[in-house]
């Protein structure tokens, strides 16, 4: 039986208590592909070589019309060391906070002494075990997968994550050990707002994150390019719940990166899209790169509201300050709007100022101006500097109306076409009125068209 008929839930934004199911196993047992074959969609990056997932990263999912949460886990090595040890340590967090496990062992293989001693910490916890045989692909491997009996964890459920094949069983065994979603849960209104953590690979997004969660959420290491997928997190800030989603770095160019770093900046520009509000990490020791300046155009062509964090500030010494201030006034002269906050994510320094600045942000996304003040406005704007006489012929605005939000966005009825500098012009005294504080807006115009004789 395959999950054709698997559906996904209704998205990141759902706050319900639904139950969470931790998925975890050796490295390289086809973790990654088994949660892309019970979420019913490709979310979470798979590639074959060990240790691709790295964090404990969350799906929403739906079988047989109960919704329960996959939390896909980096491979759990008791024994491991450095950056494999911090990896294994979110594998066993995930369990801690699961209602169920799903431990997947590779079927082709065998009982490993690691998957033993993995046994061993799913037996302390307590937790209820569905055992899935990955990579059963025919009836020889199916002979093979109950070998697995001997692990002592029950009944193993016989799968191939890669072709479906037994997966419609391993879910109703997965249902069976979770429990029930109280009927009364209902999804808060709006949900939690989404605030994308961007910037290029090393600057200090996950650490960032781990500090705002006040725990270790995300694995932390001084090599570029440890998060590699989007991993979502519930925070309090402020009074207030946010849901906070980590990226990958985005690299250069997405043609340079290859294998799982390229479906990985895929998955950030998502991040990206779902998001309300990007803020974009920048390493305040270090000049404003190309990388950085791309990252922030990204995110204003996406039409995301942005704050700018100049991260690891107690880097930055005067002469630096200098610099930057020129920097800044030279390389970010297209996002004059976006506000700026100088922290350090690692000692926590100045975080909590991320909450005025986010606030201030969303509120310009979601500013609307009212036709009749918005129309009084632009009179009062062509009276005072009106638009350049070309060919013999003076452009007007005639009327202009917003026709929506997140971000705004304005419709102007002119004359004839207007000048791109008038334009950037009326975005300028648009901001000087009205705000719209650390959003993008996007001014259309459409030109009233010549009468046929």
């Amino acid at each position: 039986m395959t999950t054709e008929s698997l559906q996904p839930a209704d998205g990141p934004s759902s706050t319900t208590p639904t139950p969470v199911l931790a998925v975890v196993g050796r490295p390289n047992v086809g973790k990654s592909t088994l949660v892309n074959r019970i979420i019913g969609r490709r979310e979470a990056v798979v590639q074959d070589v060990p240790g691709v997932t790295r964090d404990r990263v969350s799906y929403d999912a739906n079988w047989s019309g109960r919704a329960f949460t996959v939390v896909d886990t980096g491979g759990w090595d008791p024994d491991a060391r450095g950056l494999a040890e911090r990896i294994a340590a979110q594998a066993e967090v995930a369990v801690n906070i699961a209602d169920a496990v799903l431990f997947v062992v590779d079927a082709t293989v065998g009982i490993t002494d690691v998957d033993e001693a993995v046994v061993k910490i799913l037996r302390k916890s307590g937790k209820p075990v569905v055992l899935a045989a990955n990579k059963v692909d025919d009836q020889r491997a199916e002979a093979e997968a109950h070998g697995l009996w001997n692990l002592g964890l029950g009944e193993p459920y016989p799968v191939s994550a890669l072709h479906g094949r037994g997966s419609g069983d391993m879910l109703d065994a997965i249902l069976a050990a979770l429990p029930e979603t109280p009927a009364e849960s209902l999804n808060e209104v709006g949900g939690p707002r989404r605030v994308a953590i961007v910037g290029k690979p090393n600057v200090g997004k996950s650490s960032l994150l781990n500090k705002l969660a006040k725990e270790d959420r995300v694995v932390v290491d001084d090599v570029a390019g440890t998060t590699v997928d989007p991993v979502d997190e519930l925070v309090q800030l402020g009074g207030r719940t946010w849901r906070f989603i980590d990226t990958a770095g985005i690299r250069k160019r997405v043609k340079e990166a290859s294998g799982h770093e390229y479906y990985a900046s895929l998955r950030t520009g998502g991040a990206i899209e779902r998001a309300e509000v990007c803020v974009m990490v920048v390493d305040g020791s270090q000049p404003i790169s190309e990388q950085d300046l791309r990252i922030i155009t990204n995110v204003a062509d996406a039409g995301r509201a942005l704050v700018i964090a100049f991260n690891k500030w107690d880097l930055v010494d005067e002469e630096r300050r200098y610099y930057l201030e020129r920097e800044i006034e030279r390389d970010l002269v297209r996002v004059p709007w976006a506000p700026r906050v100088n922290i350090t994510a690692r000692t926590g320094w100045h975080v909590d100022k991320l909450v005025p600045v986010l606030d201030a942000a969303l509120e310009g996304w979601g500013t609307r101006i009212g036709t009749g003040a918005l129309n009084s406005f632009l009179g009062r704007l062509v009276a005072e500097h009106p638009h350049p006489v070309r060919g013999g012929r003076q452009p007007k605005v005639l009327f202009g109306t917003q026709v929506s939000t997140e971000p705004p966005t304005f419709v102007l009825f002119t004359s004839a076409l207007l000048e791109a500098g008038y334009m950037r012009y009326i975005e300028r005294r648009l901001r000087e009125e009205f705000g719209f504080v650390g959003t993008p807006i996007h001014l259309q115009q459409r030109p009233r068209e010549k009468r046929k004789r």
